[in-house]
């Protein structure tokens, strides 16, 4: 909304001409993460204040931790706040005739609706069940459906578009130039499942203060150069990378993420007074994913997010050994809590996974040259 009205004085009166400056991508991008900043600081504050005078306190799990116990009462659902701020500014500075906003907008919101109806469940019934797995999983992929529908529909009118030289349902390789392949028909099943897959992994990651949001953070800067360079044909073609109209503008959507992840940041580190919930982390997870099937780094996030596959690694090997040989392989799954059955304090847990988050995030970034 700001875009359209600087654009508009910029353009119309040479009196405002100089606020054309703030009409460029990296400008907005900059402004976007600062406005979800300050919402942020605005809202939690109060918000934590109502959450606790309405004992929407998350449900804590009988863990044998005597850590986890202390945070019993800790209000939950920070999550819609960081989707409200990332919305609001987004709307605020990004085009909103882009198409990638709209998929982004469908899983933010369809994400976020599948995890609020769990939290608020949970609140309700003061238990740590919520919506069960089957109902959960049927609302992400509906959402899931969506966006992708809408993407490879929206996608047709940029075919004979000039300079583009990337087709949708191409899956790329990282460190490899001329290495991908076409899913084809394939594709959109693959893409919900990164969706899907993306947004439990960030969730099951999501259960020490400040342990999933770090991570969430260096993704998004990840992919915010990524889609900035995808959505910029001559720095794509330098790059020898693939050009896809229109991605840059996502670069402000992700600044805005960041922005309100790091505000929420603020009251989740240890020891947390608030907790993202389902709401939350199910959004969080959909949207990195949506933005690496829209950008082609469906692989790449696999990279960058190693944090979020490791944890969603542990759990299924250890249903799947558990379910053939009777015998647990970690202590305890997720992986956060079997280094915590070891002895390790929370903190250092949880700050040895942002380290990790943070190099495998330069790693992603090097993939850039090492083409």
């Amino acid at each position: 909304m700001l875009y359209y009205l600087l654009s508009q004085l910029a353009s119309n009166n040479h009196y405002f001409s100089s606020l054309r400056a703030f009409t460029y991508l990296t400008s907005r991008s900059i402004l976007a993460l600062i406005t979800s900043v300050v919402i942020s600081f605005a809202i939690y504050p109060k918000a934590i204040l109502i959450l606790r005078s309405l004992k929407a306190g998350q449900p804590i799990r009988e863990l044998g931790f005597e850590e986890q116990m202390k945070k019993v009462g800790t209000p939950t659902m920070g999550g819609v706040i960081i989707l409200f701020a990332t919305m609001i500014s987004a709307l605020l500075w990004i085009d909103l005739n882009n198409r990638h906003f709209i998929t982004l907008s469908i899983v933010a919101i369809g994400f976020g609706f599948v995890g609020f109806l769990d939290d608020y469940l949970k609140i309700f019934q003061k238990n740590t069940k919520g919506l069960s797995s089957t109902k959960k999983m049927v609302g992400l992929l509906f959402f899931g459906l969506a966006a992708i529908l809408w993407h490879l529909w929206s996608f047709k009118n940029l075919i004979n578009q000039p300079g583009l030289t990337y087709s949708t349902t191409v899956l790329n390789f990282p460190f490899f130039k001329n290495l991908f392949i076409d899913l084809g028909y394939f594709y959109a099943p693959f893409a919900i499942i990164v969706m899907v897959g993306s947004s439990n992994a960030v969730n099951l990651t999501d259960g020490l203060d400040g342990l999933a949001i770090v991570p969430v953070i260096t993704c998004a800067l990840t992919l915010l150069i990524l889609t900035y360079i995808t959505g910029n044909a001559v720095f794509a073609k330098y790059l020898l990378y693939h050009y896809i109209p229109g991605t840059g503008e996502i670069s402000i959507f992700l600044a805005a993420l960041i922005g309100s992840s790091i505000g929420f940041l603020w009251y989740n580190t240890y020891p947390a007074q608030i907790f993202m919930g389902d709401s939350g982390a199910l959004a969080l997870g959909g949207i990195l994913g949506s933005v690496a099937v829209i950008t082609g780094h469906e692989i790449l996030l696999v990279v960058m997010g190693g944090v979020f596959v490791a944890e969603a690694l542990s759990v299924i090997i250890q249903v799947i050994s558990y379910k053939t040989t009777g015998k647990r392989v970690f202590k305890m799954a997720p992986l956060h809590h079997h280094y915590q059955k070891l002895g390790w304090p929370e903190q250092k847990i949880t700050i040895r996974i942002w380290i990790i988050s943070f190099i495998l995030s330069l790693v992603s970034i090097l993939t850039l040259k090492l083409r």
